[in-house]
């Protein structure tokens, strides 16, 4: 993507921005929010560090507060750093029952996948790994990653993302947990990997998808359970790619393979501020799971006729469910 030169103001909308207006579309309003891909620590620790006198307290009070009334059905928290966080534990613990899901979750169904990120993996060690095995043998636990290769800033070196990408994959396969794949600028060597170490019918989430069209298409070809991560990032002018891959997909015989997820703290959609005209000139300072019929939305009118919102939320939740087996 290139960079967006256009300037933002600094102020920040009130906490009830956040909130969200009603949708007006009703059929996107029925349709169940499944959210593939969300950073839970990091969205709260940002929600408490952008409204000091936020009346939210834990990650349970933004999670009921945030999604209420908003039909989310289920979230994958995305715990992807070295070394590993240990609040991974406390949150899926409080999530094992439905009694603990309906309390402290306001009812929506909390999974995770875990791994480390391309960024971290100069930090990847045995302990690590240790940590990694562990939190597979979790109930909650639906996946192994973000893992994979970002050449787009370097931050461990390309050898060792490639080694540390190939050596969770190996143990990814082995227990047969689905990929959740981060892949920026790094085709070539991402798809050499993946076909290499990954069996063709594996379930593959290449997440929060920018790069070629042509990527995409040869990774779907030869990985017959393989989908693309759609995310606030499609509504943005610097980033053609997505748009034109969904727009091939969904001229496909099967139509988009694809997943819908926020990236949450990250990459508000654009298209949220028709909504809510009276904070123009002034952007929302995170992402969140509520946020996701606003992808589906503007992803529909990339997808082209016959494909609403609404249909584009029904394809991606039935694919969540093929994918990582959440509905």
């Amino acid at each position: 993507m290139g960079k967006n030169n256009k300037k933002k103001s600094n102020i920040i909308p009130a906490e009830t921005y956040l909130r969200l207006p009603p949708l007006a579309d009703a059929s996107l309003a029925d349709q169940p929010i499944i959210d593939t891909h969300t950073h839970l620590v990091s969205t709260f620790s940002t929600y408490r560090s952008k409204y000091k006198d936020g009346t939210l307290y834990t990650i349970h009070d933004f999670v009921r507060e945030m999604y209420r009334d908003r039909n989310v059905k289920a979230i994958v928290d995305v715990w992807c750093e070295a070394p590993v966080l240990m609040a991974w534990r406390e949150l899926a613990d409080s999530a094992l029952t439905v009694e603990d899901r309906e309390q402290k979750w306001g009812g929506v169904d909390y999974w995770f996948v875990m791994g480390v990120h391309p960024h971290d993996a100069k930090s990847y060690n045995d302990a690590v790994e240790a940590s990694i095995l562990e939190a597979m043998a979790h109930p909650r636990c639906v996946g192994w990653g973000e893992m994979g290769l970002d050449y787009h800033y370097d931050n461990s070196p390309r050898a060792i993302q490639q080694e540390v990408f190939i050596r969770q994959l190996n143990h990814a396969v082995r227990l047969g947990k689905p990929l959740t794949i981060h892949t920026r600028e790094a085709e070539a060597d991402t798809e050499r990997i993946l076909m290499e170490h990954v069996p063709a019918d594996h379930k593959i989430h290449i997440h929060c998808f920018t790069d070629s069209p042509e990527f995409a298409q040869r990774l779907l070809q030869h990985f017959c359970n393989l989908y693309i991560g759609i995310t606030g990032v499609i509504t943005y002018s610097t980033n053609l790619n997505t748009s034109n891959i969904v727009s091939q997909m969904a001229m496909s015989d099967g139509g988009p393979r694809i997943l819908l997820e926020t990236d949450a703290p990250f990459m508000v959609p654009s298209n949220l501020y028709n909504s809510i005209p009276e904070i123009k000139g002034s952007r929302l300072p995170l992402c969140h799971t509520a946020m996701i019929p606003w992808v589906a939305e503007y992803t529909a009118g990339r997808a082209g006729h016959p494909w609403s919102g609404a249909d584009i939320m029904k394809r991606a939740n039935e694919n969540a469910k093929t994918v990582y087996g959440v509905q």
